[in-house]
């Protein structure tokens, strides 16, 4: 057979098969993180974070899991540093306990989510899971903003360094509420 006939059958195939859309069943697993965290409110922090979890994360649900699993080590590590700080007067030394304890509350909301995601199933209950994941991921937010508020009107390096850690914290949190988020929506699954 001549080659214009081979490229015609071939051109008349792909017209004729049904039309593909961009899911998570189509999307090639090393495209998933990139395609996924494009939209992120911290696109670079999410690319980076995620890119470990890439090869094994075939569904939006195993993204929304890593990006909560990644959170949960940065909020360990975050109460690790915090409790090897020494603040300076009484109300550094407030703002840094108010802290850790703002910290220790968003590691129980990221575990609870974790178990959530991991028992999740497609169904009545399903909408009331999601609800609870993303509320939970919304409270550890919310911790860790309010930690970097106690700071306000303190000044020094402990400030400083705290502000640092927490912001690198808080916008990893907010990439996972978006990861879950995007596993919420109804093409993804689960």
């Amino acid at each position: 057979m001549p080659k214009p006939f081979h490229l015609l059958l071939f051109l008349l195939a792909a017209l004729l098969s049904p039309a593909r859309t961009l899911t998570a069943s189509n999307v090639p697993k090393r495209d998933l993180v990139r395609t996924s965290c494009i939209h992120a409110s911290y696109p670079d922090i999410c690319l980076r974070s995620l890119s470990s979890y890439g090869g094994s994360a075939a569904t939006p649900r195993d993204l929304a899991l890593a990006g909560v699993r990644i959170s949960l080590g940065r909020v360990q590590k975050a109460s690790d540093f915090l409790s090897q700080l020494k603040g300076t007067g009484h109300r550094e030394q407030g703002a840094l306990s108010d802290c850790l304890e703002q910290m220790g509350d968003s590691v129980e909301e990221l575990r609870k989510t974790l178990v959530a995601l991991q028992g999740l199933r497609r169904g009545a209950d399903f909408r009331w899971q999601m609800s609870n994941a993303e509320t939970w991921v919304s409270a550890a937010l919310t911790n860790e903003e309010t930690c970097i508020d106690g700071f306000r009107e303190i000044n020094g390096r402990v400030r400083v360094d705290v502000k640092q850690r927490i912001t690198d914290v808080a916008r990893v949190t907010s990439n996972a509420l978006y990861l879950i988020n995007l596993a919420d929506e109804p093409r993804a699954s689960p």
